[in-house]
């Protein structure tokens, strides 16, 4: 960690004790009495998505009472704080409910606004990143690393789910579909992890609230690689809803260019 990093060691301790207690609870109850119901947004919410977030949360309140809180299941917390802790209790929830092996907790602490630690936990598969910023990304404590894909043509790209696309939104998922070799769909946050070991090599997404990505860029950017919205800003907490993440930086320029020049409304 270098010294002039935001995250001391007492922060990067902490948000692996978070990681350890959301995968507690969800290898502890697997999909035993759910619960299911539906949001407002019609996006599924469980009792054990509920559970852990409530469970985080009082965790950081009573380590650190100033750092500010979002998650997705509750009401925001001194977003404004110089410190954040950002919950996504289960990503991937409607995997969870059907069984699919994808599903995970997130947790992000961003400083001033910038996500700068981050944790993809995918206890199905006993996959953990985690990425600090000033820090080699680790998998499961052995540091991980980007691929090299000089050819967009023979790039293996990732979406979550192409039911997120509005129709404005449609013709960039078309192009990289047309640009690239391979895509992966339904991987959720797994995809930007795997993507950090050089298993794909471009993710697009979009539909998704901060919570859905706020630690990909610690861990991506740990790694090699790059992350940002598709006009090419980085992440931070303000972004939107649209990412785009390469191991390779000359590719991800590219795309983002094609991108651009699809002239899609904001």
């Amino acid at each position: 960690m270098t010294s002039d990093s935001s995250v001391q060691a007492h922060h990067v301790e902490f948000a692996i004790t978070l990681a350890d207690t959301a995968r507690g609870m969800i290898e502890q109850n697997k999909r035993d009495q759910l619960g299911v119901s539906v949001k407002p947004d019609r996006s599924l919410v469980t009792a054990m998505d509920m559970a852990i977030e409530k469970e985080l949360r009082a965790m950081i309140n009573a380590r650190f009472p100033d750092h500010g809180i979002i998650g997705e299941e509750q009401d925001w917390e001194r977003p404004e704080a110089e410190f954040v802790w950002v919950l996504d209790p289960i990503d991937g929830t409607a995997s969870f409910i059907a069984g699919m092996p994808v599903y995970g907790t997130l947790i992000a602490l961003a400083h001033r606004g910038v996500p700068v630690l981050g944790i993809i936990d995918i206890p199905p598969v006993d996959a953990r990143w985690l990425g600090v910023e000033g820090r080699p990304t680790l998998k499961n404590g052995a540091p991980c690393r980007v691929k090299s894909c000089d050819d967009l043509s023979r790039a293996m790209m990732s979406t979550s789910n192409p039911d997120f696309y509005s129709e404005e939104e449609r013709p960039a998922l078309d192009l990289l579909r047309r640009q690239t070799n391979w895509r992966i769909y339904g991987a959720a946050a797994l995809a930007y992890g795997l993507l950090t070991d050089g298993g794909t090599d471009i993710a697009l997404d979009t539909g998704l609230k901060v919570y859905d990505y706020a630690p990909f860029r610690p861990v991506i950017e740990g790694a090699g690689g790059i992350i940002t919205d598709w006009q090419g800003n980085p992440i931070t907490l303000k972004t939107g809803p649209r990412i785009l993440a390469a191991g390779d930086a000359g590719q991800h320029r590219a795309v983002v260019q094609m991108l651009n020049g699809l002239n899609i409304p904001a």
